[in-house]
């Protein structure tokens, strides 16, 4: 009868970490526990947090085998190098020690299942020297679940420890923190991922490229566990050796060098190479979410060499690619990366939301080429210097040369110091006689009269103003107490009676319509400032955004372009005397 075969075990699984020695990264926890287990001081709960696949459940298997080993004579203690070979490390091992309890707390989350715990810790062990609880995604118990723990995990019995497994780190209640010894395992380096696959590759016997490897070390992003699984695919993919080709088309990334082709276009602003080089690596099987990426990482490893002049970068490991980096560097300016970078990021967002991720893709590096020649703010202003403003005629309010347009208003065109924000207005016991309309008004907002004072600008044409009389033509939008409480409050507040009265006149515009007909006088006359003008010419497709006067008496500030002023209400109201 033949041999029954043994059924295959993934590489995840077969080259588990069995002792503190076997795991990778993880230099700080190792040397914790280490001495932890030399020097007796083993807590009695501990929580390991890490990303997916660092080790956190292998981690709480091996301390559980340390606490729990006898060692080959059968005579040994606890220890942080577990035989292996002794019963209680081979049924820990095989997860089948009556002692040791792996909980998933996504699957077990209520409270009936930790009252099960609760009541288990009083009883001794069976057969092993510690009763370890293994609870793998704690974060997952419900709060019930949680509270219904904190007696026992604060003052466990001497014979009871428990292990703690989490991705969600900030989702574990702080009580429960606050009685754990925690470890954050740390992602792994894709070098050292690197050289750990190819100690398994070569037990195993597979021929691989080392830029295979080193692929597959930058995908599995810090997690082994993940690193594995991908060289597991890419050893089923392959019939013999193992490409880089072969795995860059598994994982659809961009081939090196057209992604670097692909780069170049773009800058030079060769839309039909761009496009051309999209559509080859996206027929090879290359994700267009993955190439914008690629091309983030891209312009990122060229500003650290243009910045750093670093001689080697492990994102450039072939030769070919750091010439070619290095060469692209030099050519480059920072700021052209950096804008290059913020469009790309911009860019991924739209292409992961939308519908055809490789037309979105197109789009970004449409506007990417088209952005190839701009210059720079700082390359604009310094043209401007050199070759001066550009003829323009200059606004009503504007004499000749320096005299008018933005300089004479003093507004800031380039950068500015900031300005500081005003000063806000006391509240003071008396009003002096307000000589006008808007200083009138000022007088409602100083007193926190802030909806009198919007119903003053916005609802209200002064038709006439005497120290003492208030004339006004009400809106529809007045309410029929507004003049009254006007009235109350003047006398209330300068000691002397004032009437305020309605008008049929129309009188003059609200102070609204005022401000708002000044506004756009002044985003006209910024307008046709000769300097504004020539760097809007600069940069195509500018506009301006926001106006600021920076005159230490002026108060004005625009965030928006003014709309046109509102018609002057004509209603007609009957005169009221208060």
């Amino acid at each position: 009868m033949d041999a029954v075969t043994e059924p295959y075990r993934v590489l995840a699984r077969k080259y588990r970490p069995q002792t503190f020695a076997d795991l990778i990264g993880q230099e700080a926890l190792v040397r914790t526990l280490t001495n932890a287990f030399a020097t007796g001081r083993i807590a009695h709960a501990f929580l390991l947090t890490g990303v997916r696949g660092v080790g956190k459940t292998t981690t709480a298997r091996i301390v559980a085998r340390g606490l729990n080993c006898i060692g080959t004579d059968g005579a040994g203690g606890p220890t942080p190098h577990p035989c292996g070979v002794c019963e209680p490390c081979i049924a820990i091992a095989a997860d089948r020690h009556v002692d040791v309890l792996e909980m998933d707390a996504a699957s077990r989350t209520g409270v009936n299942d930790i009252r099960e715990i609760v009541d288990g810790v009083r009883f001794r062990p069976v057969s092993a020297r510690f009763k370890v609880y293994i609870i793998d995604e704690v974060h997952m118990l419900s709060t019930n679940a949680f509270n219904a723990l904190l007696k026992t995990l604060e003052e466990p019995p001497e014979h009871t420890k428990f292990l703690f497994a989490t991705t969600e780190l900030r989702k574990v209640p702080i009580t429960v923190l606050s009685r754990c010894q925690k470890f954050e395992l740390r992602r792994i380096d894709a070098a050292e991922l690197e050289a750990h696959f190819a100690r398994i590759v070569a037990k195993e016997g597979v021929t691989i490229e080392a830029g295979a490897l080193a692929l597959i070390a930058r995908a599995a992003d810090g997690s082994a566990r993940d690193g594995l699984s991908l060289l597991d695919q890419a050893i089923a993919l392959a019939s013999g050796e193992v490409t880089a080709d072969a795995v860059r088309e598994m994982l659809g990334l961009a081939d090196r060098s057209r992604l670097f082709d692909l780069f170049e276009a773009v800058c030079a602003g060769d839309l039909t190479a761009a496009l051309d080089q999209v559509t080859a690596m996206h027929s090879r099987g290359a994700n267009p979410v993955v190439m914008a990426q690629d091309l983030l990482e891209l312009t990122h490893t060229l500003t650290r060499l243009k910045v750093v002049k670093a001689t080697s970068t492990p994102d450039l490991a072939a030769e070919a690619d750091r010439g070619r980096g290095q060469e692209l560097a030099a050519r480059l300016s920072v700021a052209h990366l950096s804008r290059t970078w913020q469009m790309l990021l911009k860019g991924l967002s739209e292409i992961q939301a939308a519908p055809d991720a490789r037309a979105a893709l197109e789009m970004v590096l449409i506007r990417l080429a088209h952005t190839s020649d701009m210059p720079t703010p700082a390359e604009a202003l310094r043209t401007l210097e050199t070759r001066g403003p550009a003829p323009a005629p200059v606004g009503n309010g504007g004499g000749g040369g320096g005299g008018g347009g933005a300089r004479a208003l003093g507004l800031a065109v380039a950068t500015a110091e900031p300005i500081p924000a005003a000063a806000p207005v006391a509240r003071a016991a008396e009003l002096a006689m307000p000589q006008d309309f808007a200083s009138l008004v000022e007088a409602f907002d100083a007193r926190r009269e802030a909806p009198i004072a919007a119903l003053l600008r916005n609802a209200v044409h002064l038709v006439r103003l005497s120290p003492g009389r208030l004339e006004l033509r009400p809106t529809s939008a007045a309410p029929p107490s507004l003049l009254g409480d006007v009235a109350q409050r003047l006398t209330q507040w300068t000691g002397q009676r004032w009437m305020v009265t309605a008008s049929k006149e129309p009188g003059e515009p609200t102070l609204a319509a005022t401000q708002a007909d000044q506004r756009a006088n002044l985003w006209r006359q910024l307008s046709d400032d000769p300097l504004v003008k020539a760097v809007l010419q600069s940069f195509p497709g500018a506009k301006i955004e926001a106006v600021r006067d920076l005159r230490p008496d002026a108060d004005i500030e625009i965030d928006d372009p003014p709309p046109p002023p509102a018609p002057i209400d004509a209603e007609d109201e009957d005169d009221d005397l208060y």
